[in-house]
This record gives C-alpha cells, sequence and structure tokens, in this order.
C-alpha cells in the first residue's frame, strides 16, 4: 500500500496494521537486547499487576535506537504531525498470563483539547511475540478517535483509580468490569503476527487485552507527540548526554534536542544540539 492508502486508512478507521514491519533477525535481537531490563512489575492496574514495563527503552542500545527512527513508521509520523516532532514515549510491555484487561483509555486523554479534534500523538505497538485474541491482543475500538468528549469521557473516568498504588502484598489485577453499551459489538482484537506493527492516532479509545493464555506476550510502543506537546517521557533527563551524543541527528531530535520554530526549546538562546557538540551547526 502506499502512504496515501495508508493515511486514509488511520484517518476512516483508526489505525493501521503494517504486517512485516520486522524481520525475523530483528525481533531476536531485540529480544535479546531486551531480556535483561524485563524484571519489575507494574505498580497499578493501569500499568498492570501482571504485566511488566521497561521504560526510556531508546536508551537501552541500538536495537531500539533503529527502532525508534524506522523510516516506515516516520513517514506516516510526517503525515499527521508537524515537522520537528518528538518522542513522546519508548517502552516495552509484557503481558503475563492472569493479567486482566486495561482501564479504556486514549494515549493523548491528558491534553485536554476539546474533541473532536487532530490528535496530539501518534502511537506504534510493535508484536515481538504474535498477538491472539487469549494472550492480551491489544483492543480497539475502530471510529472511536472521531468522537466528541461525552463517550470518550465517560470510559475516562474510571481512570483515576486504575491508577492507584497497591502494596507488594496486595497487587493482584482486578476483574474487568462490564463493556459498557457504547462500546457493545465495536471491540477489535488486534492480531498480530510477530513483527507487525499497529499504529492509531493518540484520539482512539483502546486498551491492553486479557491474558488467558499459558505465556506471556511482549511488544514494543514508541509513540510521537506535535513539537509543541509535553512528551510523557522526559528524555532530555532520562537519556544521559553521552549516550544522547552517539545517537543519530534524526534520533536526537526525536528526543528534543531540537527546534520547533521559532525558537521552541532552546537553552539559553542557543540550539539543544549544541550541547551535545558545540561544533555543531543544526
Amino acid at each position: 500500500m502506499s502512504i496515501t492508502d495508508d493515511v486514509e486508512t488511520i484517518r476512516r478507521d483508526g489505525f493501521l496494521v503494517i504486517p512485516d514491519l520486522l524481520a525475523e533477525d530483528e525481533i531476536a535481537e531485540l529480544r535479546q537486547a531486551l531480556a535483561p531490563y524485563l524484571d519489575r512489575r507494574g505498580r497499578n492496574d493501569f500499568e498492570g499487576f501482571e504485566t511488566e514495563r521497561v521504560y526510556t527503552l531508546v536508551a537501552r542500545g541500538a536495537p531500539f535506537e533503529r527502532l525508534a527512527e524506522h523510516p516506515r513508521v516516520l513517514e506516516l509520523c510526517d503525515e499527521f504531525l508537524e515537522p520537528s516532532y518528538l518522542l513522546t514515549a519508548s517502552q516495552a510491555i509484557r503481558i503475563h498470563p492472569g493479567e486482566t484487561p486495561q482501564p479504556w483509555h486514549t494515549d493523548d486523554g491528558f491534553y485536554r483539547i476539546p474533541r473532536p479534534r487532530p490528535a496530539v500523538s501518534l502511537s506504534t505497538i510493535v508484536a515481538i511475540d504474535p498477538f491472539t485474541t487469549i494472550n492480551g491482543a491489544t483492543q480497539l475500538v475502530p471510529g472511536s478517535h472521531l468522537w466528541d468528549d461525552a463517550p470518550i469521557d465517560a470510559e475516562l473516568a474510571r481512570l483515576a483509580a486504575a491508577f492507584a498504588s497497591g502494596s507488594q502484598a496486595h497487587r493482584a489485577p482486578s476483574p474487568a468490569p462490564p463493556l459498557p453499551p457504547t462500546l457493545e459489538g465495536r471491540v477489535v482484537d488486534a492480531v498480530l503476527p510477530a513483527g507487525a506493527c499497529l499504529v492509531f492516532p493518540g484520539t482512539l479509545l483502546h486498551r491492553g487485552g486479557e491474558n488467558r493464555s499459558a505465556a506471556p506476550r511482549l511488544a514494543i510502543s514508541n509513540q510521537y507527540c506535535q513539537p509543541w506537546a509535553r512528551p510523557q517521557e522526559s528524555f532530555l533527563l532520562a537519556v544521559r548526554r553521552e549516550r544522547a551524543a552517539r545517537m543519530s541527528p534524526r534520533l536526537q531530535g526525536l528526543l528534543g534536542y531540537s527546534i520547533h520554530p521559532p525558537f521552541m526549546g532552546h537553552v539559553g538562546g542557543i540550539h539543544p544540539a549544541r550541547l551535545l557538540d558545540p561544533t555543531r551547526t543544526p
């Protein structure tokens, strides 16, 4: 499909599946690079008490750097976001057996701009393990990216309780509430082969699914936002400067070593990329 077809699909349905973003060797490389960091389960129902998450993934190795600036993904970002857009989140998510569904949410719901509206962010979820209907495949509500505030706010109202951290002794997944009438018959499971990528705007209602299988399912999610929006992760603090200095100029810009014209993002009146290389002329 052409980029025009891809954009039309996202605008119409609210999501796109790229079935072959990664080859088998790339999947294996990512899995091996990630293995040392998968050791912490979630603190609340949103993160998932039976879900492992690794944040600031882009700072944990060259395979994650390459994925964050994958040309196929950035081609779509170029269509939906303004120039000098930013990486807003970079994480791995491994949902273990026994995990219950996440609360329904949108990825740019914290930008309190009235809906319907263009998305402030674009999300990607790359399947490292295949996604199935029983192992926690992401669930989507097609068309919900076009909804106004009322039905979205009704779902987001349930989120506050999901962020309450439980004690170590009482961290157990909460049973999923019944599907609200507004979502009956609308939910789609994103069944994906390993290496596929799900792309959707930050306005789409979705959630991580319930894992009723006997094995975990692993995914990597990179999200991108408008250059004028505050990113979810503070990459300028989270990524050591010496590591950022070794990254490609394109990736440095995604982390925030960039200017949104005319001068948003400057440091003392100079381009932030000069903090990485004083001789550089951006």
